[in-house]
């Protein structure tokens, strides 16, 4: 058996699934959810399951001859994915979260080429506007939209 794109793929998330169902045991239950059928880790259990299944189908079933290659893929733009992910991550809290994930989206955008300024602040406002309200309206799940500054 040889090492495809498809099969590190499917290694890769395997991996993952594992790592995800062992910490899917750290969810704390009430103690009357513990006999329940549904409660708070059955849907992590149940995607960990469903992806280590479809891992391991990637991974023994034949897959294309296509092997790995590290030649070819822009670097620098990775990397600097990674800095402005970070600077997201450190940025959402003391910004807000409107205007820090608009301005993350619109970089993004701006540094996979895009450089219509109108259209990538009318997708990124809008769509970072309609999360927020669904989060905390249809979830109830708060998020801080406003900077420090401006919260009363």
């Amino acid at each position: 058996m040889h090492l495809s794109k498809d099969r590190i793929g499917g290694l890769l998330i395997l991996l993952f699934c594992l790592v995800y169902a062992w910490q899917s045991q750290n969810i704390r239950l009430l103690p009357f959810q513990l006999n329940s059928a549904f409660h708070a880790r059955t849907m992590p259990e149940v995607l960990a399951v469903l992806g280590i299944g479809l891992s391991l189908l990637v991974i023994v079933f034949p897959s294309s001859r296509d092997t790995l290659s590290l030649r070819g893929l822009n670097w620098p733009l990775g990397l600097a994915f990674l800095v402005l992910m970070s600077i997201y991550g450190l940025a959402v809290r003391p910004v807000g979260f409107l205007l820090a994930t608009s301005l993350f989206l619109m970089i993004g955008f701006a540094m996979l080429g895009e450089r219509n300024i109108a259209r990538l602040v009318l997708v990124a406002v809008p769509l970072v506007v309609l999360f927020w309200v669904l989060m905390n309206y249809g979830l109830s799940v708060f998020i801080e939209p406003l900077p420090a500054f401006l919260r009363s």
